[in-house]
């Protein structure tokens, strides 16, 4: 998430950001926009400019053969082809560089490419409609639908820009979900299911649509060779997790993920998978709706199951939770803090 502003003095004659993965970067956007005017300008920018060759040009060439005099970043870039070597290419061009200006705040906008980068997962964002009184569903397993049609429009639109979809088998077989952004987003996400015995009904929506949509299916080492072959042979991408609990398979995925360059990941239940994200706390930000109902029943699913914790001030705490209404629903969202209650 970089945007780039070139100033003359305080005057602004170049804005630019970067649009999409494999697109010009931000820096370039501006330096079109500036023109000539660029040469002896103050570029300010989100994150170091890049110095190596990828899907474009280094953005450090461009600042130097535009004549940029000054660069302000709010950030360094973690990333390893990085890290220092943007800004020092600079510094060695005679470009005076300020780093640090509004970093708090640039570090909050890429705070998922940040984790990706120095942990080696993605952001994991999790989602989930409920009724006033905590349910997901009915006793009987019916959940369609808790949210208003408003809420669930929400929900297609953070579909559209995640890069995958998780949920549990007993997501997959109960409600028999699509997992699609509708309409389409700028991404499009794999739709990825944690199914250790990897039975995910041929007949589901997911499988059926695998050739369209990806579709990955996490699978652990019970699986046998021909239900990885059934899937594979319908499309589908069986990823084998070989650790022997749920949650070390959970941490090996995330870390599969993370190799293949996945930075938001979509979680929307069940309560299991929620639970187990929860106990090794990886959830980073969460999307929840609330539906003026109320359902009752002990057997009726709550959102996050797991082992949880013993004393409430163990509980996290969302930093700058927002709350709106949407059509009939309450919609809360908000990332983790990052430290148990504290809201800093």
């Amino acid at each position: 998430m970089v945007g780039c502003v070139i100033a003359d003095d305080d005057e602004v004659i170049g804005e630019g950001w970067h649009r999409r993965f494999g697109f010009a970067h931000a820096e370039v956007e501006a330096l079109t926009v500036a023109g000539p005017r660029a040469r002896g300008a103050t570029a300010y920018v989100t994150l170091e400019p890049c110095c190596h060759f990828g899907k474009t040009h280094p953005c450090t060439q461009a600042l130097i053969a535009a004549g940029i005099r000054r660069v302000v970043a709010a950030l360094a870039d973690p990333f390893p082809h990085i890290s220092g070597r943007g800004f020092r290419e600079l510094t060695a061009a005679g470009i005076e560089v300020e780093i640090g200006l509004m970093e708090s705040e640039a570090r909050r906008l890429n705070a998922p490419y940040l984790k990706r980068i120095t942990t080696g997962r993605p952001w994991v964002i999790a989602k989930w409609a409920m009724t006033l009184d905590g349910k997901l569903a009915t006793r009987s397993g019916d959940s369609r639908w808790i949210s208003g049609p408003e809420s669930r429009e929400i929900v297609h639109q953070l579909r559209g820009r995640a890069d995958a979809i998780l949920i549990g088998r007993g997501t997959a077989a109960a409600d028999d979900p699509l997992l699609t952004a509708r309409p389409a987003g700028p991404r499009i996400a794999t739709r990825i299911v944690l199914d250790s015995r990897a039975a995910l009904d041929p007949n589901s929506q997911l499988v059926r649509t695998a050739r369209d949509t990806p579709l990955l299916v996490a699978a652990g080492p019970e699986a046998t060779e021909s239900d990885r072959a059934r899937l594979a042979a319908a499309g589908s991408e069986v990823f084998v997790c070989e650790a022997p609990d749920h949650r070390g398979r959970l941490g090996q995925l995330l870390d599969e993920l993370g190799r293949r360059q996945m930075t938001n990941v979509l979680v929307e239940g069940g309560s299991g998978l929620l639970g187990c994200l929860f106990d090794a706390r990886e959830i980073d930000e969460v999307h929840v709706f609330i539906a003026p109902k109320f359902c009752g029943g002990q057997a009726a699913p709550t959102p996050i199951a797991g082992a949880g914790i013993d004393r409430m001030a163990q509980a996290l705490m969302l930093e700058d939770p927002q709350v709106k209404h949407v059509g009939p629903d309450l919609y809360l969202s908000g990332r983790i803090a990052r430290s148990p209650n504290s809201s800093a």
